[in-house]
């Protein structure tokens, strides 16, 4: 059977931390302004031996394995900004602590060419619901994986780290 792209494993992912963008763009380092995003580790347990699974996606632009995150939205609190994420990005709704698990920094490509040093708080879902109907459905790929998988997927070295470490908190 002839392998396609969806049968093919991702390919593992180089990492990079913000330390080595910044060296490659040297100037960012002194324009003293850092954007602000807020990310949805989304979880779950897998129903035959209660394993744990992370929502990774594509991201539209590189097709990069990420996790959802955004831009903050007005009128909404950090973790809430992060829900609306998850949902619009891969269709998934669930209990979202509203305290970060964690944090992660990278140079945000920018659609004026510009990049921006970019810092993304990160909140966890427990993931209760999931639709085939979301607002960027079909621009994007998802994947249901383990934590180590997650971490291969990712480029960025911090959030590695995070998808690694990661442990549900009550």
């Amino acid at each position: 059977m002839k392998k396609t792209k969806a049968t093919q494993g991702p390919p593992i992912a180089k990492p990079k931390g913000l330390l080595q963008q910044l060296a490659a763009n040297p100037d960012k380092l002194f324009t003293g302004s850092f954007r602000q995003q807020y990310a949805a580790l989304c979880f779950r347990y897998d129903g035959k031996h209660q394993d744990l699974e992370i929502l990774v996606l594509t991201s539209r632009d590189s097709g990069r394995w990420i996790i959802p995150k955004g831009w903050p939205i007005k009128k909404k609190k950090p973790h809430e900004a992060a829900e609306t994420e998850a949902w619009e990005e891969a269709g998934v709704r669930g209990k979202c602590r509203k305290d970060p698990v964690g944090r992660y920094t990278y140079l945000k490509l920018l659609d004026n060419g510009d990049v921006a040093p970019t810092i993304v708080d990160v909140f966890q879902v427990q993931v209760t619901e999931q639709t085939d109907k979301y607002k960027e459905k079909g621009q994007r790929i998802l994947a249901w994986v383990s934590p180590e998988e997650a971490a291969r997927r990712v480029r960025d070295i911090e959030l590695k780290s995070l998808l690694v470490d990661f442990k549900p908190r009550t």
